[in-house]
């Protein structure tokens, strides 16, 4: 295949590739400054920063299987990617994306149960609890989308092999087969709905009842206290499926918006939550601050 490379736009790919690799080296110090300091720091082995560390280390996967590629494209024109690594490249994102959104509902019941059941918190999310669900996290996330290369694997493709993008997702690669793709449609539909729709659907209902709990107390002081400490995990969450449903409606519906809102979506779906996650927690959590200070 061909990756997409800012067709009319040449002349900026040098500064381009720049900006992403500046943005890429900012994404990996930050998420290794998180696993550094909740390694270092005994205070924060508990399990909102061991989820916080999970979504570091899939950060740091998730832009690293894809921004080296983004770079020689752009700095090399370097385009050609063989069939074979662009369906590995595909299934790497699409499994650390279900991977990343399995975590996020993970935290979303962690402060579920330490604001509505605070004295049963230690007793349900313990660390060995936490290190089950990140084994569960990535099996979910691995048997949900190896079968998505495996069904493109087989099918004949067209004379015309340019990607959407400057890396592979599984609807851009399959737009370009010959044969019928039914079955890939479907079932990565519903992949996404099982995982990632699911999730979000979950992560609104957790809300909904930490919303019903801290409107049950007594004072503003006391709600605007306790509801702070979720201020950080929505920005996450918004980080997260935000830029994910933009991708997805650019896919559906920008069949007439020119390539580079294509590419640019997609480097925004990559490298945003990267970026954002380490500067969010670093912001809002004071034991954070203070280790990196």
């Amino acid at each position: 295949f061909l990756l997409a490379s800012l067709p009319g736009l040449e002349s900026t790919r040098f500064w381009m590739a720049t900006l992403l690799c500046f943005i890429y080296l900012l994404a990996v110090t930050g998420n290794c400054a998180v696993l550094c300091i909740v390694r270092l720091e005994p205070g924060l082995h508990a399990p909102m920063y061991l989820f916080l560390c999970m979504l570091a280390a899939i950060d740091l996967a998730l832009s690293t299987c894809t921004v080296p590629r983004v770079l020689s494209c752009y700095w090399f024109n370097s385009r050609e990617i063989s069939f074979s690594a662009c369906l590995a490249q595909m299934f790497f994102i699409h499994t650390l994306s279900a991977i990343e959104s399995t975590v996020l509902l993970a935290m979303a019941v962690d402060r579920y149960v330490a604001i509505c059941h605070p004295l049963r918190h230690p007793a349900i999310l313990t660390n060995a609890a936490t290190a089950r669900i990140g084994l569960l996290a990535t099996a979910r996330g691995v048997l949900f989308f190896l079968p998505l290369p495996l069904l493109l694997q087989p099918l004949p493709f067209c004379s015309s092999r340019v990607l959407s993008h400057s890396f592979c997702l599984h609807q851009d690669v399959m737009n370009l087969a010959c044969a019928s793709t039914t079955p890939s449609v479907v079932y990565g539909l519903t992949a996404i709905l099982l995982v990632m729709g699911l999730d979000a659907l979950l992560i609104c209902l957790s809300y909904l009842l930490i919303l019903k709990a801290v409107l049950g107390l007594p004072s503003w002081k006391e709600r605007l206290k306790v509801f702070s400490t979720c201020v950080a995990h929505i920005c996450v969450v918004l980080a997260f499926y935000v830029p994910l449903i933009g991708l997805s409606v650019v896919h559906r519906f920008g069949k007439d918006v020119g390539p580079v809102v294509h590419i640019t979506m997609g480097h925004v779906y990559i490298l945003v939550p990267a970026v954002l996650n380490p500067i969010i927690y670093g912001v809002r959590i004071k034991q954070v601050q203070r280790r990196i200070l």
